[in-house]
């Protein structure tokens, strides 16, 4: 299973190639929710690295066309693992070993292409294992869709609307990186899908609710069925209608600083952090450009030395140092995308849900507002309009409780996440420099070592 406990404290630096947990506050969720104890938190794999994003017709909804002659590309030319530096700072870290504290394991895996006469979609095996007491078993096995891991982050959403739900994967094509619906771009949308759940099963009170429940649990056809009986298009339909009308109607009066801050320090992140994943795309794509010339730069050097015989070994050992450093090139680019990009791009996704918690606790704020000036130009009923506005303040309190916790949990994992990924860039680019230089520093010498070789058989009689 992909975890590792996370030490207490402040967050230390993961190696390279390690991933990061991340998630939501303890605290009471809006209306009826209770904080639940919390299970230990675990980290997971990082999200494979989108680039350019093209998005998809919105009629296809979770299709994806399998091409069945595409393979993966380029699959093999990246390393798994990026090689540390020993003069890093990352490896005067150390980790002490902790106690396993979690109860719930899930793993996305087997993607699984499936035909039917009008589409083509493509099922992921979802595996769970817990010592949970509400559980029947042990282990579940399931298949899901796309749409299925759709549902239920709406369903998370509706069930507690200031909770800080993590982001999905979204619909797009990465240009440049993968071609369409390649085995790379499912590989990566498996990856973000486990990142996906493993989040929900570290937070408090998410973990526990009952869709989340279910969606590891129920064969397809009994998911089926239980999404039937939630509510239905044109309900759901109102309820964004009436959330969007209340943000036009104006600002919330009686909002607390703190959320105002919120929502001012959110406006800037996301304006950083959309800039900062722009230039990294923009990074890889010339570093990508970059190895391609590379790749046809050695070869030359090799194909020149048999024409040039006085110079023929140094042509050789040009082209082998271009050879080396290409290679370094590679496992740079792995460690950018594998490190950097999909932290990047998945904060750019949370600061879009963070604005929409922000607006979703701004609108329970807004309907106490409208029953409190009511109830002021209403001389009637006002042990009803009473009555009402007490259960408003009751649900504006725990909104607020909820989403206070969720956002201190939020900027903790955030800040660990951005530590670890700026800290695994610096030690892959440490690395990557140190090898190339090693490799023509060597390629100097010999140079030197042979220089004075000839000169000295010159001064022979």
């Amino acid at each position: 299973m992909e975890a590792e406990g996370r030490v207490p404290g402040p967050p230390p630096l993961p190696p390279a190639g390690g991933g990061s947990g991340s998630g939501s506050g303890i605290g009471i969720g809006a209306g009826a929710e209770l904080p639940a104890s919390p299970p230990g938190a675990a980290r997971v794999p990082l999200l494979g690295a989108p680039a350019e994003v093209l998005e998809l017709d919105d009629e296809e909804d979770d299709l994806e066309v399998f091409s069945k002659d595409t393979s993966l590309a380029e699959a093999n030319s990246f390393s798994p693992s990026v090689t540390i530096s020993p003069s890093s700072m990352i490896n005067q870290y150390k980790f002490e070993d902790e106690p396993e504290l979690r109860d719930l394991f899930i793993t996305v895996d087997d993607p699984e292409s499936h035909i039917t006469a009008i589409e083509t979609f493509i099922t992921y095996r979802v595996i769970t294992k817990t010592s949970r007491g509400e559980f029947d078993s042990c282990e579940y096995e399931v298949r899901r869709r796309y749409q299925d891991f759709l549902w239920l982050k709406s369903k998370l959403e509706e069930a507690h609307p200031t909770l800080i739900i993590p982001p999905l994967p979204e619909k797009f094509i990465m240009k440049g990186m993968v071609e369409r619906f390649s085995d790379e771009f499912i590989e990566t949308r498996r990856k973000a899908l486990h990142k996906f759940l493993n989040r929900i099963a570290d937070h408090p009170t998410l973990t526990f609710n009952e869709d989340f429940k279910i969606f590891l649990t129920a064969q397809a056809w009994e998911l089926s069925s239980h999404k039937k009986q939630g509510p239905g298009l044109l309900s759901r339909m109102g309820q964004t209608v009436r959330a969007v009308a209340s943000s036009v109607r104006g600002g919330v009066k009686n909002r607390p600083e703190m959320f105002t801050e919120m929502n001012d320090y959110m406006e800037t992140f996301s304006q950083k952090i959309n800039v900062l994943d722009k230039i990294a795309h923009r990074i890889y794509k010339e570093e990508r450009e970059y190895f391609n010339e590379m790749k046809e730069y050695g070869p030359i050097h090799t194909l020149w030395s048999a024409s040039e015989e006085d110079i023929a070994d140094s042509l050789k050992g040009v082209a082998s140092c271009i050879d080396k450093c290409c290679k370094a090139t590679e496992k740079r680019m792995a460690g950018l995308s594998e490190n950097l990009l999909p932290i990047l791009h998945e904060y750019v996704l949370y600061s879009e849900i963070l604005m929409g918690v922000l607006k979703r606790r701004d609108h329970i704020q807004s309907e106490l507002d409208s029953k409190i000036d009511a109830l002021a130009n209403k001389k009637a009923d006002k042990d009803l309009f009473s009555e009402e506005i007490g259960k408003l303040e009751d649900k504006v309190e725990c909104a607020n409780n909820a989403l206070k916790a969720d956002w201190d949990r939020w900027k903790q994992n955030m800040q660990c996440d951005m530590r670890s990924a700026f800290g695994n860039m610096a030690d892959n680019n440490l690395h990557y420099y140190e090898e190339c230089l090693a490799t023509w520093e060597s390629f100097l010498a010999s140079q030197t070592v042979d220089r004075h070789g000839e000169e000295d058989s010159e001064d022979r009689p």
